[in-house]
């Protein structure tokens, strides 16, 4: 009798033991670098660059809201959403590639009909955004700073589009102001 309670009480303990061991991990996404919210995003075309020259292009506001969760301080994913009609994915990754740390946030979405060619067809752009908070007071990179993002947005047309072997580059300046 005293062998089955034994059993019956080692059962037991393994079955909990077991239970805990499989469980998911939950991450708490609180790393303070998130971007979850409502922000003002501005392309700034009185400084955009086509094709490594200074041309003035059509400055380009738009509302984005984002959400996004974290494993790490340099690990998150999410998505954003454009007033502009477009959806994209969103992450931390800075340089992408093996052993990369988290350094600023991309999006990457395609624009379609975005180059305009002679014969009235028009061929899509890649367009990147990179961007990453920045401290108001030393100006310096800070991704614990979410209310204020800078960098790059970077639009191209594939080499061969509309019959011209030379890719058209736009490369603008850009800022994101959280507003809620």
């Amino acid at each position: 009798m005293r062998v089955v309670e034994v059993t019956a009480g080692a059962l037991a303990a393994i079955a909990v033991v077991g239970s805990v061991g499989t469980a998911t991990p939950a991450y708490a996404s609180n790393y303070g670098v998130e971007l979850n919210g409502t922000y003002r995003v501005t392309s700034n075309g009185d400084w955009a660059k086509t094709n490594d020259v200074f041309i003035d292009e059509q400055t380009v506001v738009q509302t984005w809201t984002m959400t996004s969760s974290c494993t790490s301080p340099h690990t998150c994913i999410g998505e954003v959403r454009s007033d502009q009609g477009w959806t994209a994915p969103l992450k931390l990754g800075g340089v992408e590639g093996p052993g990369s740390v988290g350094d600023y946030w991309v999006v990457d979405h395609i624009v379609d009909n975005w180059e305009p060619c002679p014969d009235g067809t028009a061929a899509p752009g890649a367009q990147k955004f990179w961007f990453w908070g920045v401290d108001q007071l030393t100006n310096n990179r800070d991704n614990k700073k979410v209310d204020l993002l800078t960098g790059r947005d970077v639009t191209k047309a594939p080499s061969g589009a509309c019959g011209i072997n030379k890719p058209l580059v736009i490369d603008m300046p850009v800022r994101l102001d959280k507003l809620a």
